[in-house]
């Protein structure tokens, strides 16, 4: 390797590491809880209707398959509700956009808490999808006075930058998603400046395996080294799972197996 290519190397890891800190700073970070009792695992009542954003994506599929499963009315805002090809007496399936105001709040009538697995594939051009709308959910919850939001980003935002291992923090992440996770500490933040009552589940590498039921969860999942991994299924569980519990209530815990 010449002098150049040694260079442009070292200018590269310089610029992954400085969008590494920028996605710290820009996405949530944790406070310090001022609350003598912390975080409260008791259970929460169980909302019986909800909305799923991004229900046709892998982990938004999931969503909807176990949260009938698990006896929720379900309601799916999709762009193309064909590629859902989920049936149920349970489900209705609304055809909107996310970004459209008006859409999201005819989804979001007589809801109880809504979980969002938003997610998209214009990865080499800035975008707003995500942070856009979330902030849509956001507004569209305070008129239908709903207050749960379960929302899925990634290890790699906020406090857990660099905890998607080396080859996403140096390679992946700065050269393939760079906008992609720049939105994504976008709709972090949006939504830990909000006043509902929020879980940002921040899942490891994703992968289409079957449900373990078995996974690492909280505030320091994820490996500086190398890259954990968890499936779509899982990730849709412990999701869910978040309707029910406020311990991770305000928080942003990594899930990984």
């Amino acid at each position: 390797m010449n002098g150049t290519e040694m260079t442009l190397l070292a200018l590269f890891i310089l610029y992954a590491i400085a969008l590494s800190a920028g996605l710290m700073r820009a996405g949530h970070r944790a406070r310090p809880v001022l609350r003598a009792d912390g975080p409260s695992d008791a259970p929460r009542n169980r909302p019986a209707r909800i909305l799923i954003v991004g229900a046709t994506g892998g982990t938004g599929r999931q969503l909807v398959a176990q949260a009938l499963e698990r006896g929720y009315v379900v309601t799916a805002l999709a762009r193309n509700p064909a590629k859902l090809r989920i049936a149920h007496p349970q489900l209705t399936v609304i055809q909107g956009d996310v970004l459209d105001q008006a859409a999201v709040e005819v989804a979001m009538r007589g809801q109880q808490a809504v979980v969002s697995a938003l997610g998209h594939k214009r990865f080499f051009w800035p975008t707003r999808i995500l942070s856009g709308g979330t902030r849509n959910l956001l507004h569209a919850m305070a008129a239908c006075g709903v207050r749960r939001l379960v929302c899925e980003t990634s290890l790699g935002v906020g406090d857990s930058a660099g905890r998607m291992g080396l080859y996403y923090t140096l390679f992946t992440i700065p050269l393939i998603l760079p906008f992609y996770f720049w939105d994504k500490a976008r709709q972090e933040r949006i939504i830990a400046e909000s006043p509902v009552d929020w879980v940002i589940v921040r899942p490891g590498r994703l992968t289409n395996a079957g449900r373990r039921g078995q996974l690492r969860h909280g505030p320091q999942v994820g490996n500086w080294l190398w890259t954990e991994r968890i499936s779509r299924a899982d990730v849709a569980g412990f999701m869910l799972d978040q309707l029910v519990s406020d311990i991770y209530l305000r928080a942003a815990p990594g899930v990984a197996w």
